[in-house]
């Protein structure tokens, strides 16, 4: 997708969303679901379009860990770090994928450390995609990426 197509998609957002009572949520989600990130040079627009400062938006942009600024790696393996799943070895999990990828491609995997999956009973977690996975061990990690064809 280009620029051009970038900001009409952006403009279609703001012109049906703008007017919603607290509508910066709502246009930062249809942004990303559209294009896959939310472009900087964005923010500037959607400011406008809803009478905020450029500083207001980019914090609620970084301030939740869910939006992005940059197109998504093809693969985004997110583990959760919360206190279940650290206590399991979540960090130690985290280095391993870190390690391990660090050879594929560029923008092919992205390893996000988050907090809470849900799965605490079952930690460490994984989510890849919409997929979650449960006790997760580094033999468990590299035998899934392999399924799913990462190089490293």
């Amino acid at each position: 997708m280009n620029l051009a197509s970038h900001t009409e998609s952006i403009a279609s957002i703001l012109s049906s969303q703008q007017n919603r009572p607290g509508a910066l949520l709502p246009i930062l989600h249809d942004i990303q679901e559209a294009l896959g990130f939310i472009p900087p040079d964005s923010i500037q627009q959607i400011a406008s379009a809803l009478n905020l400062s450029r500083a207001e938006v980019h914090g609620v942009i970084t301030f939740y860990h869910h939006f992005r600024t940059t197109p998504p790696a093809r693969h985004t393996i997110e583990i959760c770090c919360a206190e279940a799943c650290q206590s399991m070895g979540a960090e130690r999990l985290v280095e391993h994928a870190k390690q391990r990828l660090a050879g594929s491609k560029h923008g092919e995997c992205e390893v996000k450390p988050v907090y809470c999956l849900g799965l605490c009973a079952t930690s460490p977690a994984l989510m890849v995609g919409e997929e979650l996975h449960a006790r997760v061990t580094p033999e468990k990690f590299d035998r899934l990426i392999e399924q799913m064809g990462i190089k490293t």
